[in-house]
């Protein structure tokens, strides 16, 4: 099977997805909840300890609180309570805090810091699973064993006020509930007072036990502005009345009638809890495990709790030690799933027999939990403490009830607790260790074909860099072969054994057999095309024979007499490049087999004179023609050794953690020396080369013209295009790679990004400050301008009249949002959504894709009358198109990463790429390397607290989620979109460019994703007990997962956009 290489490297990443597709379902495995049968009940609590045979109780302990008001405040960091601005800020909160009758706790969240997993984990007591990530877009009900669940059996009333992500995890559990949008970030003023309305009414009622309270304004001010906008300040004040009216409402007791009734002298008083969920990054987002996201403020405020006074210092909980604090406070049975051990303090004074019970309630437990989850948890420590703790409860229990009160008793008692609190430490972290079990099976075969299909890439290579860009693929003829039915009927008898005998669920297993077999059949089908295809290029590789002649005096008249008859099909164009007389340049294919010797005998014969840049080039494109030829050195440039080194070596990289944290420092390095190289290849051309070079007929650029005429015109230079003299070409050319340098330094000021260093201020921050609104104005407008003088060059009228108008519309929706200033903008003017001026802008995106979806449309009718202009503007207006809505969606501050980004594309194609005549393979090289660094110029990261999901909602007036996962996706890959984009806009064009150019473009992006996330996933499969697999490693696995994702679409576009599918048998 012959396939052009555009799409053989879209089949081959198409495969490498679904690969990783299973691969991820193995990683991440969604997580096997227990069903509601199998909850945990008051008839399976154990009985208390006693020792000898005198009968024991079953009793739990009396409820420590009537009610219980949980006031969950969204993205609300530690710091904000406890740390310096505390006092400023939240007032009463610190003041309670420090003097009033509670317990402050800084309480750890595990990553990833999201609301849904994190409000699992605050209501089981559980661990979610990393893959919970994705999922918090659209959370399913929770079956596993909760708090809300069992508050609901024990006849509980249960009240809910907030974030609608509690209505969809615990349908039908509420008596009552006013769920809010969480994802509508733009709102941070009525999606909390859609909470407050309710406050007054409900705490006058006495119909509910627990209330919970879901606050998301504060989390939507940071991803709007960050943790030290100057909304912080105001919606905290905010919170903090709000604690106050609780606090005092609760404290007050007010009757819920006009009659009101006495409530018993030995009624348990209420309990406000303040918590959150996660904290907040420094750059306003949530998501990794950076300690200003991990670290909330869990309050508890009760009158069951002594008066403090004077200094007063929070210790650090685990998060998940609140699910069985609330479950044992309230008299329930502690959700089955949950790793969370008592706050000691909440049931200090309580009597020393309660204390001991709920400990051992807490331990009974987590022993059961950790029996059931580890083979060897009889050798665990704290399981043997728990034994051991059990027994002498059972010993002071006898004591007890036979009336001892002794000093003996009291100490035992002190002894029991503390083996008690170290038992219940020891097997939580135990339990806490044991985040997921892998699905090793999925995992293996997602690896196996994301592997084969690496080797497919790179064994193709040799035919896919060829003049004729195309593959030969035995797929048929290995289906066939002996091997396949041997290795199909291996891997079928394998998969029935896995499938019946693991004990543990897996994901493979769970597919239909007859997909589950084809699946396997495939995997086998690669494997022996992979064979015969290494069979072919060793056997190429070891047969000396030579290719053009024989050897001797005969050989040499064969090779004269057919050098003459090539020479009387070819003539030697303007440009250096060797075509056949006449045709077209695409029809330089027909000889794409010409051996270079046998070029050589053609040139030595005419006598030509080849300019010596074209001649190396062909000669190396030749070379890449003819695989395994042993008589052929592959030559390769210090720009060649510099790309693959760089490319290889930011590959390794991945295998240290810190390397990962901070890769947008090698991604920096790389382009940087980059630089140097292309400015030293520069200055060769103008300085070192021939003066015979320089008399040439000045060469073309690539990037699509106004012109109408016949695309196959002679071009026009870009010395003539910009309006500048040779001259003064010479040096532009020679002061890009310089002001490259300069733009990436800058660039690396205006984003502080990765972890090490993501908290020092940037350029950034400056400009965001509301101080410093005019410079950011003044900065906005001057990005803007520059985008419109970059892009409308190639475009049509209509495309520029559209793309002023939606620049326009940019700087007017910035400046309703109150990010920027119009000059006849009052301050005093109140902010507003800016959903009109937004779509407004929409409007023109919209109408710029279609036009230039319509010019790709019409080129491909008249592909064979010269279409080639038309496909070219139409990409180009795309284009446009894909960086209007870039500009749109980038905060203000980010303006000028894109302008610096359309800027090094036009000076790189005027005065570089097109003058020193990279090829293909070297031009998508440079690309994807821009493409990487301008993804971490944006301020991203491999931490997921980095992605801005802020600008899903641009435009929108409520929460849509297919048009917020698309905007928020193309955003944070924006850099890489735009630099692929670009590059196909380059290769495209018909001046100058072979005709494979577009394939071997399509080509080399496949492998340059391919190689790293092959290279990674072997890496997470044999790193997955490192300390840093799920803050670290998995999040660059996404990553990872989405930039394949968004080559195999690139390369589908390719595909489409190559007129010529077609490959000669």
């Amino acid at each position: 099977m012959r396939l052009k290489a555009s799409v053989f490297a879209s089949f081959c990443l198409i495969i490498e997805l679904l690969g990783i597709a299973l691969y991820l379902r193995g990683f991440f495995p969604v997580p096997v909840k227990s069903s509601l049968s199998s909850k945990s009940k008051l008839s399976d609590q154990p009985a208390e300890p006693l020792a000898g045979s005198g009968p024991n109780s079953t009793q739990l302990p009396p409820p420590l609180f009537k009610r219980v008001v949980i006031m969950l405040i969204d993205a609300l960091r530690e710091d904000f309570v406890f740390g310096p601005n505390g006092k400023r800020f939240m007032p009463f909160t610190r003041q309670i805090v420090e003097e009033g009758s509670s317990h402050g706790f800084i309480a750890k969240a595990r990553a990833p810091t999201v609301t849904m997993p994190r409000i699992k984990a605050l209501t089981t007591g559980s661990i979610p699973g990393f893959i919970d990530v994705v999922m918090n877009l659209n959370s399913p009900a929770l079956l596993e064993d909760n708090l809300i669940r069992q508050a609901k059996d024990a006849g509980k009333r249960i009240v809910f006020y907030g974030d609608d992500t509690w209505v969809r995890l615990f349908p039908r559990l509420f008596a009552e509930h006013d769920g809010t949008t969480s994802f509508f970030v733009s709102d941070y003023t009525e999606v909390d007072n859609n909470v407050t309305r309710h406050l007054d009414s409900t705490l006058k009622r006495a119909d509910w036990d627990v209330l919970i309270l879901h606050y998301l304004g504060l989390d939507h001010i940071g991803h709007i502005s960050g943790p030290h906008s100057a909304l912080i300040g105001p919606k905290l004040l905010e919170m903090d009345d709000i604690i106050k009216k609780i606090h005092t409402s609760l404290t007050a007791r007010v009757a819920p009638s006009p009659c009101p009734v006495p409530e018993s002298e030995d009624a348990p008083p209420d309990l406000l809890v303040l918590c959150s969920d996660h904290g907040m990054s420094e750059t306003g987002s949530h998501g990794g495990s950076s300690e200003p996201e991990v670290s909330t403020p869990l309050v508890l405020i009760s009158l069951a709790f002594p008066r403090k006074g004077g200094a007063f210092q929070p210790s650090t909980v685990e998060q998940v030690d609140l699910a069985p604090t609330l479950a044992l406070a309230l008299a329930l049975p502690i959700p089955r799933n949950s790793v969370g051990r008592l706050l000691p303090a909440v049931v200090e004074q309580a009597p020393l027999r309660e204390q001991l019970r709920l400990l051992h309630l807490n331990g009974h437990q987590l022993s059961s939990l950790l029996r059931d989850s580890n083979p060897t948890y009889q050798r665990q420590d704290g399981y043997e403490l728990f034994r051991v703790a059990e027994k002498a409860h059972g010993n002071w229990m006898k004591l007890y009830l036979e009336g001892n009160t002794s000093e003996v008793l009291g100490n035992l008692g002190r002894k029991v607790l503390k083996q008690y609190l170290e038992a219940l430490q020891s097997m939580s972290l135990a339990l806490s260790k044991q985040l997921g079990r892998y699905d090793m099976y999925s995992m293996i075969v997602g690896m196996g074909l994301i592997l084969e299909v690496l080797a497919l890439l790179l064994l193709a290579m040799p035919e896919a860099l060829g003049g004729a860009a195309c593959v030969d693929v035995p797929l048929a003829p290995a289906c066939l072969s002996l091997p396949f039915c041997l290795l199909g009927l291996l891997a079928c008898s394998t998969h029935v054994l896995m499938c019946t005998s693991a004990e543990a669920n897996c994901y493979f297993c769970s597919l239909p057999w007859p997909l589950a077999f084809s699946a396997l059949l495939f995997v086998a089908a690669l494997l022996c095309s992979l064979a015969a295809m290494a069979g072919k290029r060793f056997s190429l590789a070891g047969d000396p024979r030579p290719k053009v002649s024989a050897p001797g005096p005969v050989g040499r008249l064969q090779a004269g007499k057919a050098a003459r008859d090539e020479l009387a099909m070819l003539s030697v164009s303007g440009h250096g490049d060797i075509r056949p007389t006449g045709a077209h340049p695409h029809a330089i294919e027909a000889h794409s087999d010409l051996h270079p010797s046998h070029l050589c005998h053609i040139c030595s014969v005419a006598g030509g004179n080849i300019a010596e840049t074209a001649g190396s080039s062909f000669l190396a494109q030749t070379r890449s023609q003819v695989p395994g030829d042993s008589s052929l050195d592959w030559t390769l440039s210090e720009l060649d050794i510099l790309l693959l080194t760089g490319t290889v070596g930011q590959t390794l990289s991945l295998g240290a953690s810190s390397f990962i944290e901070e890769e947008h420092q090698t991604w920096y390095f790389l382009l940087n020396t980059l630089c140097l190289a292309v400015f030293q290849d520069v200055c060769r051309k103008y300085f070192k080369e021939r003066r015979a070079l320089d008399e040439e007929r000045e060469e073309s650029s690539l990037l699509p013209s106004t012109t109408d005429g016949d695309p196959l015109q002679p071009s026009f230079s870009p010395a003539t295009e910009l309006g500048v003299s040779l001259g003064a070409e010479k040096w532009l050319a020679l002061t890009t790679p310089l002001l490259t340098l300069v733009c990436c330094r800058l660039l690396r000021s205006l984003n502080q990004t990765g972890v090490q260093w993501a908290h020092l201020p940037d350029l950034g921050h400056w400009l965001n400050n509301g101080d410093h609104k005019v410079f950011l104005s003044v900065l906005a407008v001057f990005s803007l301008l520059l985008i419109f003088l970059l892009v409308q060059r190639h475009c049509s009228l209509v495309s520029t009249i559209a793309l002023a108008l939606g620049l326009l519309g940019i700087y007017s929706y910035r400046a309703a949002v109150g990010s920027v200033l119009f000059p006849w903008q009052h301050t005093s003017r109140s902010i507003s959504k800016g959903t009109g001026e937004a779509r407004f802008v929409y409007v023109f995106v919209l109408g710029i894709l279609f036009t230039g979806v319509k010019d790709l449309l019409c080129s491909q009718v008249t592909a064979a009358g010269g279409g080639g202009h038309l496909r070219s503007r139409g990409l180009w207006e795309v284009y446009s198109g894909m960086v209007l809505l870039v500009a749109l969606l980038l905060r203000p501050h980010n303006l000028p990463t894109l302008a610096c980004c359309l800027l090094l594309q036009t000076l790189m194609v005027q005065f570089v790429w097109e003058r020193l005549r990279y090829d293909a393979a070297q031009i998508t090289i440079m690309h994807y390397w821009f493409g990487q660094a301008f993804f971490y110029f944006q301020g991203n990261s491999n931490n997921i607290a980095t992605v801005d999901i802020s600008v899903g909602f641009v435009g929108l007036e409520s929460y849509v989620e297919v048009p917020a996962v698309i905007l928020t996706a193309f955003c944070t890959y924006a850099g890489p979109v735009l630099w692929a984009c670009h590059l196909m806009c380059y290769l495209s064009s018909e001046r100058d460019r072979a005709a494979g150019a577009l394939s071997h473009g399509c080509y080399c992006l496949a492998v340059l994703r391919s190689v790293p996330a092959a290279l990674y996933v072997a890496l997470t499969t044999a790193l997955r007990y490192h300390l840093f697999i799920w803050s670290v490693f998995s999040p660059k696995l996404l990553y990872e997962a989405t930039h394949v994702l968004i080559a195999a679409a690139a390369c589908l576009i390719f595909t489409a956009v190559d007129h010529d599918h077609a490959c000669s048998l």
